[in-house]
C-alpha cells in the first residue's frame, strides 16, 4: 500500500513546534519589553576608541570553541556594558570601548566560565587577551550531550555541517566514504553525488574550485583522503556571495589545518582487501610565516563488476533484441601533493599562496559477449575485450591577499589558475563466436580544461547589527577535446577507416560577475540576509567538423533571500534563491564513445544552461537530549539538462546516450534528521530524504521524429548511524543507508544499500590510533537494476558490484607544538561552477591552500 510521507512529516513537525520549550534563556518569559543588547540597534551606551581581542579554545583539545559568549563588565558597577560572540574560529573582538576598569567573562554550554579580571583600558588602546582556555564542565556535558558534543552532525544558520574528524569508520578511505554519511546527500555505489535528488551540485575544497572534476565527480573524490577532511558543509540556499552555479546547492569540504607553532607531521595509512593508502602531511610555523607540505597516495584493486543487459530497439519495421553479459575488473592509483605558504605582512594584512598537483591513473578491463536477434531470429554472436584508460593530471596554483581594517571590515583579492589534462582512451579486441580475433578498434580522446580566475571582495559593518558585502569576479575558461577513431585487422597497424576522421572541440566560456549582499539582525533576534548577483557568460565554440556553433551569450540575474528566527525553542528558517547550471566537459564533449557498441555515449556542444528556483522552510528544535530538524523544499528547473537515450539508426540494436535541454523538472519534498544522546557516551542519528518529482521534455528520435516524455514518482532514501566511546581510548561506529528507486525521464533506476562498522583505539598519549573497518560484509554483491522504456526502445540493465571490504588503519602525529591565536588568512577563489558527467554538477577540487569560510 502506498503512503504519502509529506502529510505525516508535516504533522510530525507541527507537533514538535507546539511542544513547550523545556528551558528558556533569561528574559524570554513574561511580557516585559526586552532591553537592547549592548552594541545592537537601540543601544545608546557611550562609545570610545579602545578595543579587546582574544581567541577561545577547548583546554583539553586545543581547538576553537565556536560561538562562545564574551561579556564585558564595568568593575565599578558590576554591570555588563558590552558583549559579543566568538566566530567559528573562536576569535572575538570588543570594539569602541570607553577607557576604564573592566573584567571579561567568557562562557559556553558544556564549559566552565573563564573570568579575566583587573583589565584597565586607555583611549586608543588595543588589548589582546591571547588564548583563553575553557575547561570542560563534566556535569553540564552530561546534561546536554547532543548540543555540547555537536556529535557528528551540526546545524548552523545557513548550512548543515558533518564533522568528519569524528568519523571512525571512514579512516583509511576517501571523500566518497565521508559524503555517504552526510544527511541530505546520496552517493551511489559508483561514487556519484546528489543533494536532495539533484546531481546539479557544486563541490568545493576549502571554498575553492578546480578543473580536477571536469571529467568526473566520482573520480575526483577518490583523490581526497578521508583522514584529511575536517568537516563537510552542505549549503542548500547559498547567498549572493557564492557563484550562481549549482542549481541543487553547494557541498564544501573543509580539510584539516592548524595554527600551531613549531614543526608537525601526521602519518595516516590503511590497508585492505580492495585498497591501500599512505598519507603524509607536515607543517612548520614560526612567528608570522607558515609552511605546509603534503602527499597522498591511494591504490584500489580487486574490484570486480558483472553486468547483464537486455534491450530492444525498434527502427521502422525492424525490431532488434540485444542480449549482453559482461565480466570486468578495475584498478587505479590516485595521488595528491601540495605545498602551501602564508605570511602576515602586518598585523592586519596577510598573503596566502600554494600549489597542488593531483594525479589519477584508472584502468578497467571488460569482456563482453553480445547476441543480436532481428525480428526474433538470432543474427550474430560476438565477443569483445575492452581495456579503458582514464588518466588525468591537475595543477592548481593560487595567490590571495587579505587586508582587515577593523572587525568585519575587510578587503581581499584572490587569484587561481587551474589546469586539468584528461585522457579517456580505449582499445578493443573484436572476436567472433569462436573467440578468434577479427579486428581491433581504438578511440583516442585527449581533453584539456584550464581556467584563470580573478576576484575581489569587500565587506563592512553598518553598526554592529548590519553587514554590507559586495564584490566582482572574472573567469576565463577554455575547454579542448581532440578525438579520433582507429581500426586495424587481426594483424598490422591502426588507420582511420570507415569515414571516421579525427575531430576536435574548442569551447571558450568567459564569465563576468558582480554581487552585493546585506545582513540585518534585529533586537528580537530576527536575522535577514538578502543579496543580488549578476553574471554574464560569453561563449565562443567551434568544432573541426562543423565550424562555429553559434551559441549566444547569456546574462542571468540571481536573487537570494534567507531569514531565521527562534520562537519558543524552535528555530525557523526560510530560504529562496535562483541558480544557474552551465554544461560541463562531459556534456559538451562530442567524442563518440563506443567502448560498448550497444551502449554508446556522446556529448552535445550546443547545450544551453538550465535555470532553477529553490524554496525551503526549515524547522529545528532540541527536546531534552534529542535534536530534531526538518526542511521542506521545492525546486523548479527550466531548460533542464538531462541524459536522453535513443536507438541508433546505423548500428543494429545500439542505444545512444546523449544530453539535451529537455524542458522542466519539479521536485517537492522533506528532509528529516534526528540526533539522540542515549547516554553521555552513545550518540544515535536517524535521517531520511523524500521528495516527489515530475519530469517533462521533448526527446529527439530517429528519422527526425521527437517524442514528448513525462515521468513522475517518489524518491525515498534514509539511513541511521550510532557512535560510542568507551574507556581507555576505545570507540565504535555503525552506519547504514538505503536508497530506493530513482525516477528518470525515460524510466526508473533501482536502489541500493550500503553499511559500515568501525572500531578505533587511541594511544594513551593521544598522538595516534589504530582502527579496523568493514563494509557490506553481509552480502557477496549489490545489484543496481535499471529499467528504461520509450516507443522506440526498451532496456533492462543489471550491474552487480562486488564491494565487500575490510581495512586496517594507523595514524600518528609527530611534533611538539604550542597554540597561538590564529590570524585571519587571505580568502581564496570560489568558483561554484560547471556541471559534470551524467547530469551531475561539477564537483570542485580545491586550490592548494584553504581560505576563509564563506558566510
Amino acid at each position: 500500500m502506498k503512503t504519502n510521507s509529506l502529510p505525516v512529516a508535516f504533522a510530525f513537525l507541527l507537533t514538535i513546534t507546539l511542544i513547550p520549550a523545556q528551558a528558556q534563556f533569561p528574559g524570554m518569559g513574561g511580557a516585559a519589553k526586552p532591553k537592547p543588547l549592548p552594541g545592537t540597534a537601540g543601544d545608546n551606551s557611550p562609545k570610545g576608541t579602545a578595543k579587546i581581542t582574544g581567541y577561545v579554545v577547548d583546554s583539553a583539545q586545543t581547538k576553537a570553541v565556536e560561538f562562545a559568549s564574551v561579556a564585558l563588565y564595568d568593575k565599578a558597577t558590576n554591570k555588563a556594558v558590552d558583549g559579543t560572540v566568538a566566530d567559528d574560529k573562536g576569535t572575538f573582538t570588543l570594539a569602541k570601548l570607553v577607557a576604564g576598569d573592566y573584567r571579561v567573562l567568557v562562557s559556553f554550554v558544556g564549559y566552565r566560565n573563564q573570568t579575566i579580571d583587573n583589565i584597565t583600558l586607555t583611549n586608543g588602546q588595543t588589548l589582546d587577551l591571547g588564548v583563553l582556555k575553557l575547561p570542560a564542565n563534566t556535569k553540564t556535558l552530561a546534561e546536554v550531550t547532543v548540543i555540547g558534543q555537536g556529535a557528528i552532525i551540526e546545524e548552523k544558520v545557513d548550512r548543515l555541517v558533518y564533522n568528519a574528524d569524528k568519523d571512525i569508520a571512514a579512516k583509511g578511505g576517501d571523500a566518497t566514504d565521508v559524503l555517504r554519511k552526510v544527511p541530505l546527500l546520496t552517493v551511489d555505489l559508483d561514487g556519484n553525488v546528489s543533494l536532495r535528488g539533484s546531481q546539479n551540485i557544486r563541490v568545493l575544497i576549502n571554498n575553492k574550485p578546480s578543473t580536477i572534476i571536469a571529467g568526473s565527480v566520482a573520480d575526483a573524490l577518490k583523490q581526497i583522503p578521508a583522514d584529511q577532511i575536517k568537516t563537510v558543509e552542505v549549503i542548500t540556499s547559498p547567498s549572493a556571495k557564492y557563484d550562481a552555479e549549482g542549481s541543487g546547492g553547494i557541498i564544501n569540504i573543509i580539510t584539516k589545518k592548524n595554527s600551531l607553532q613549531g614543526l608537525n607531521l601526521n602519518v595516516d595509512s590503511g590497508v585492505g582487501n580492495r585498497g591501500s593508502l599512505l598519507s603524509l602531511n607536515g607543517g612548520y610555523r614560526k612567528g608570522k610565516a607558515g609552511f605546509t607540505i603534503g602527499g597522498f597516495g591511494r591504490g584500489i584493486y580487486n574490484t570486480i563488476t558483472k553486468s547483464s543487459l537486455e534491450q530492444t530497439s525498434r527502427i521502422n519495421t525492424i525490431s532488434t533484441l540485444t542480449r549482453q553479459t559482461g565480466d570486468g575488473s578495475s584498478r587505479g592509483l590516485f595521488g595528491q601533493y601540495n605545498l602551501g605558504f602564508d605570511y602576515d605582512l602586518a598585523k592586519n594584512q596577510s598573503i596566502t599562496a600554494g600549489i597542488r598537483y593531483g594525479v589519477r591513473n584508472f584502468t578497467s578491463q571488460q569482456d563482453l559477449v553480445t547476441r543480436l536477434f532481428t525480428n526474433g531470429s538470432l543474427n550474430s554472436t560476438s565477443n569483445r575485450s575492452v581495456l579503458a584508460k582514464n588518466l588525468s593530471g591537475t595543477v592548481d596554483a593560487n595567490v590571495d591577499y587579505l587586508h582587515t581594517f577593523k572587525p568585519q571590515q575587510e578587503w581581499s583579492i584572490s587569484t587561481l589558475y587551474s589546469r586539468n589534462d584528461l585522457t579517456n582512451n580505449f582499445d578493443a579486441n573484436l572476436l567472433n563466436g569462436s573467440n578468434e580475433l577479427t579486428g581491433r578498434q581504438r578511440n583516442l580522446n585527449k581533453n584539456v580544461n584550464q581556467e584563470f580566475t580573478l576576484q575581489t571582495d569587500y565587506q563592512t559593518p553598518i553598526r554592529k547589527n548590519q553587514l554590507l558585502e559586495f564584490g566582482a569576479k572574472g573567469i576565463l575558461r577554455e575547454v579542448k577535446s581532440d578525438y579520433s577513431y582507429l581500426f586495424a585487422g587481426p594483424t598490422g597497424g591502426f588507420s582511420t577507416e570507415r569515414n571516421n576522421t579525427p575531430g576536435s572541440l574548442t569551447y571558450h566560456q568567459n564569465i563576468a560577475a558582480a554581487y552585493t549582499a546585506y545582513t540585518y539582525t534585529t533586537k528580537k533576534r530576527y536575522t535577514f540576509k538578502g543579496g543580488l548577483r549578476y553574471e554574464h557568460t560569453f561563449i565562443d565554440a567551434s568544432t573541426a567538423e562543423g565550424g562555429k556553433l553559434g551559441i549566444a551569450n547569456y546574462p542571468v540575474l540571481v536573487p537570494s533571500v534567507n531569514a531565521s528566527k527562534t520562537i519558543k525553542g524552535t528555530t525557523v528558517k526560510l530560504g529562496y534563491n535562483r541558480r544557474i547550471q552551465r554544461p560541463g566537459l562531459q556534456q559538451l564533449n562530442p567524442n563518440f564513445n563506443q567502448a560498448n557498441p550497444q551502449n554508446i555515449t556522446i556529448g552535445n556542444p550546443t547545450l544551453r544552461p538550465e535555470l532553477t528556483t529553490n524554496f525551503e522552510l526549515g524547522l529545528s528544535r532540541t527536546i531534552k537530549k534529542t535534536f530534531v530538524n526538518a526542511t521542506f523544499f521545492g525546486r523548479v528547473t527550466n531548460n533542464a539538462i538531462s541524459q536522453v537515450r535513443t536507438p541508433s539508426d546505423t548500428i543494429p540494436g545500439a542505444i545512444i546516450t546523449s544530453y539535451e535541454n529537455i524542458g522542466k523538472q519539479h521536485a517537492y519534498g522533506v528532509n528529516l534528521f534526528m540526533n539522540i544522546a542515549v547516554t553521555s557516551k552513545i550518540n544515535v542519528g536517524i535521517f531520511s530524504n523524500s521528495f516527489y518529482t515530475t519530469l517533462t521534455g521533448l526527446v529527439p528520435g530517429v528519422n527526425g521524429q521527437s517524442t514528448t516524455y513525462t515521468n513522475d514518482g517518489f524518491n525515498i532514501s534514509g539511513g541511521s548511524f550510532a557512535q560510542a566511546t568507551f574507556k581507555n581510548g576505545w570507540g565504535a561506529q555503525l552506519f547504514g543507508f538505503l536508497q530506493g528507486q530513482q525516477v528518470q525521464l525515460q524510466g526508473l533506476q533501482g536502489g541500493f544499500g550500503f553499511y559500515t562498522v568501525g572500531v578505533k583505539k587511541d594511544f594513551k598519549n593521544k598522538k595516534g590510533s589504530v582502527g579496523l573497518a568493514a563494509e557490506n560484509f553481509l552480502a557477496k554483491r549489490f545489484n543496481i537494476h535499471t529499467e528504461l522504456t520509450s516507443p522506440q526502445f526498451d532496456q533492462v540493465n543489471d550491474v552487480y558490484l562486488y564491494n565487500r571490504g575490510v581495512r586496517a588503519t594507523f595514524t600518528y602525529k609527530i611534533g611538539k607544538m604550542t597554540m597561538n591565536a590564529p590570524r585571519k588568512k587571505a580568502k581564496g577563489v570560489n568558483n561554484d561552477d560547471v556541471k559534470s558527467e551524467g547530469g551531475e554538477q561539477q564537483s570542485g577540487g580545491g586550490a592548494p591552500t584553504g581560505g576563509q569560510r564563506r558566510q
